[in-house]
């Protein structure tokens, strides 16, 4: 009953896709450019502009999925492919009026889409028209003149000889023309094919049809009734409709000026049945649902071993070749090769491989219906008791889970309803992405994090982004330097949108200025919104605010240094050792950890480990980055315990690899294990960080700088001390007279005077030196008044190897206007 159910959703007509592959232009001579740089690859130029065609949403056009880039310039286009080409229906059925109409009606509307976006179809024809068991058609491969900029991105005519218009070939076929009106003549000679039930010239070489095709700029009579003439179909010209032979002559006019466009095609009377009526004044307020999109069906065969490289190596459209036959003839000094020209005829091949999507009909067969429907809000009890059990992942690595099909198919599902549901959903988006955000889903999960609101377009387009600005210079500086083994920000068309992004931050923050660095930490929402610039730029202009507060101000030292502060505090907190030892040789964060928090780790780490640490750092706050650094450099513990400063400078001149999964591990738990105030700055963003009287405020950079171990709030101790009394071990050291006049409940008393601090040496302190060594994972907090040294102690018990040491801020007088209740006038436990 299963497999009965699901699999139909899965088998959809729809939810098929073919890909097709080319090679693009090889560069020749110079392999740099003006600015000195390499030349970017064609292919990858190709990537870059073929992303655009990925965002066009038609019934009359089939989606594009995915562009990859081979070996040696070699691209692989996939779109969707469903249907039965019109080319293999002529002569084998007879097309009515009515049908060629609506035909001509659809092929239109899906070109007046392309047009409006300007992009030039050029190889319309009908081997390009696929009709769908219903009666309606898709565009195939509409793309390949758009992504190969013109055809200048690769050494073959993107044209179909049959249906190209005469212009084309008396300005030359590698022409750059952008006219839309070519693909008008296209569809015309397509409507003649279809009307008259006869391929046309089908008989005649290349070079015969060309010159068929210009002849007929002489013709005398309607284009239509000369090509049924020349192929004998003059009776069924004439037994044709008026309103189809006048709306392929139209199509067919040899002078393009004259010609129609397809918006004007588009008003004849003709197509006014096929007009489709709302009811009323009632407009569609939301697009229609879909189970899963095809985009989704594609990445999860993809996952369930789906290879597009494969499929046509199994077709025979990628052949291997013995490497030593790809050897040039002659190789000059300055580069230019001789000899050994690819054949032309392996430059494009016209076929389509439909990839097979069996495996993932196998893999999924078993899934029951239920989970393509999961209930969101409520279940009843009924409901619940007839649920299948849930997929279990949980002990499996992030890596492992994010390739897993049937656990990506539930999380892509359930994620999508929640983000069809915001703002409203945002708590549930928020409790579903502490679990793991699938790859498919990340950009818009991402934006949902940052609160993004619906009018982030408007407010982008407002923004120029184009006057020439002091810091212009920097920027085109920066862009080809950052994270260039991406294909898409390597990309011409990501460069251009790179500095869009950044110009527009620049020009909207006029209290900030433009750092070294700024570029990398665009660069994730740039990959993630490759084709909507106003939603990365607005996930950047909500990003900072919460995390960076400050940062990019012309002066940002102040702010760097508090950072760097906390940093050394919290390495102490949870790893005095090494603390002691980074200080020891004087190596400080000042030298090393600049890079890691201005960009957030994204000028030091790959992208798709950024990716990964940015999932958990848009679930916490911004301390967040403090414990990332704190997790690298625990992983890097035992090289640097054993290293001088010299060595140190070394290891991080060139960061060895970290396993980024560990790091997201040990920095959530040390997030988690941390008191808030302990990573409290005074530069935070009070929008997203409220503080009263009871937490830290006020500290200046000069005591900041001189402490070794971290302020906590009295807000905190209320808490621990209220709900976690376990977590602590709270040390007074006032004088014992003071102390026994009032104490906080469970606190012990080390007079600060008794202590020798002459070595570091934990049993100086005395009874009490069991208990802190016994006390685990508990938290010490200091206390003391205006009496005591509270900066001496506790470097004291930093010296002494003690873990999570802190000091409370304002001292005990504080906790006097708390409540009474967590005092004692008695010393408790003694």
């Amino acid at each position: 009953m299963t497999i009965e159910m699901t699999l139909p959703l899965l088998r959809d007509p729809q939810m098929h896709f073919g890909a097709i592959t080319f090679f693009a232009k090889l560069h020749k001579g110079d392999t740099c450019g003006s600015n000195g740089l390499p030349l970017t690859p064609n292919s990858i130029i190709i990537v870059g502009r073929a992303q655009l065609l990925k965002t066009i949403q038609s019934p009359y056009l089939c989606h594009y999925l995915d562009i990859i880039r081979g070996k040696h310039e070699r691209t692989i286009v996939v779109s969707q492919y469903c249907g039965t080409p019109l080319r293999d229906l002529i002569e084998k059925r007879q097309f009515e009026p009515r049908e060629i109409i609506q035909i001509a009606h659809q092929t239109l509307e899906g070109l007046k889409l392309l047009h409006e976006k300007k992009i030039v179809h050029r190889t319309l024809s009908n081997e390009n028209i696929l009709l769908q068991s219903n009666g309606d058609v898709k565009l195939f491969n509409y793309g390949l003149f758009h992504m190969t900029d013109l055809g200048s991105l690769v050494s073959f005519p993107v044209l179909q000889v049959l249906f190209t218009a005469p212009e084309v070939f008396l300005l030359g076929p590698n022409h750059s023309h952008l006219d839309p009106k070519v693909d008008i003549w296209s569809l015309g000679i397509c409507l003649a094919e279809l009307a008259l039930n006869k391929v046309l010239w089908s008989s005649l070489k290349l070079s015969q049809r060309i010159r068929k095709i210009l002849s007929l700029l002489q013709a005398n009579t309607s284009i239509l009734e000369k090509i049924a003439r020349e192929h004998n179909c003059y009776d069924q010209y004439l037994e044709l409709p008026d309103d189809l032979k006048d709306l392929i002559n139209e199509c067919l006019n040899v002078h393009p000026n004259r010609r129609p466009t397809s918006l004007q095609l588009l008003q004849k009377s003709c197509f006014v049945k096929f007009i489709e009526k709302e009811p009323g004044d009632i407009k569609k307020i939301c697009q229609p649902f879909q189970v899963f999109t095809l985009h989704e069906l594609y990445h999860w065969w993809q996952l369930a071993g789906g290879d597009a490289f494969q499929e046509l190596k199994k077709q025979g459209l990628i052949r291997s070749s013995p490497p030593i036959l790809s050897v040039p003839s002659l190789v000059l000094i300055e580069g230019t090769i001789l000899g050994q020209e690819r054949n032309p005829s392996t430059l494009y091949d016209p076929r389509i491989v439909q990839m097979s999507l069996d495996s993932l009909y196998q893999r999924f067969a078993h899934i029951p219906f239920s989970v393509f429907y999961p209930l969101i809000h409520c279940k009843s009890d009924i409901i619940t008791r007839s649920d299948p059990p849930p997929y279990d992942a949980k002990g499996l690595p992030l890596v492992i889970k994010e390739k897993d099909p049937e656990y990506q198919l539930h999380r892509v599902i359930l994620l999508r309803r929640l983000l069809h549901g915001y703002p409203f959903t945002i708590n549930m988006i928020r409790e579903e992405a502490k679990k793991d955000i699938p790859p498919l889903l990340r950009g818009e999960i991402w934006a949902a994090l940052l609160n993004l609101r619906a009018d982030y377009q408007s407010e982008y387009f407002k923004i120029d982004k184009y006057t020439h600005t002091t810091t212009d210079r920097q920027i085109e500086v920066d862009i080809p330097r950052c994270h260039q083994y991406n294909e898409l920000l390597s990309s011409t068309e990501g460069h251009k949108k790179l500095k869009r992004i950044l110009k527009a931050w620049v020009c909207k923050n006029k209290q900030y200025v433009y750092w070294q660095g700024l570029d990398s930490l665009t660069a994730p929402f740039l990959y993630l919104h490759f084709n909507d610039e106003a939603k990365a730029f607005a996930c950047l202009s909500a990003f900072v605010p919460k995390f960076l507060h400050n940062f990019f101000l012309k002066d940002n030292s102040a702010v760097i240094e508090e950072y760097l502060c906390k940093f050394s505090q919290l390495i102490a907190f949870h790893d005095p050792k090494l603390a002691n030892h980074l200080h020891e040789i004087n190596f400080y964060p000042q030298l090393f950890a600049i890079p890691w928090f201005l960009t957030l780790f994204s000028h030091v780490f790959p992208l798709y480990k950024i990716l990964h640490l940015w999932d958990n750092l848009l679930l916490c706050d911004s301390s967040f980055p403090i414990h990332i650094g704190l997790s690298i450099l625990t992983q890097l513990r035992d090289r640097l315990l054993s290293s001088g400063f010299n060595e140190c400078i070394l290891l991080f001149s060139d960061l060895p690899e970290v396993d980024i999964e560990k790091c997201v591990i040990l920095s959530m738990a040390t997030y988690n294990g941390t008191p808030r105030s302990i990573t409290s700055r005074e530069h935070e963003n009070e929008e997203f960080h409220k503080k009263d009287d009871l937490d830290v405020r006020g500290l200046k950079l000069e005591e900041l700088k001189q402490e070794l171990c971290p302020r906590i709030s009295v807000n905190d101790v209320v808490s621990f001390v209220r709900h976690k009394q376990n977590h602590l071990l709270l040390i007074d050291i006032r004088n014992p007279t003071v102390f026994s006049r009032y104490s906080v409940k469970g606190s012990i008393n080390i007079p600060f005077s008794s202590v020798s601090f002459r070595e570091n040496n934990i049993d100086n302190i005395g009874p009490y030196s069991s208990l802190l060594k016994a006390k685990g994972g508990k938290i010490v907090v200091v206390i003391g008044d205006e009496d005591t040294d509270l900066e001496r102690f506790p470097k004291f018990l930093l010296q002494c190897n003690i873990s999570k040491v802190c000091v409370l801020h304002g001292g005990f007088s504080n906790l006097l206007s708390v409540t009474p209740t967590l005092l004692t006038s008695a010393v408790s436990g003694v």
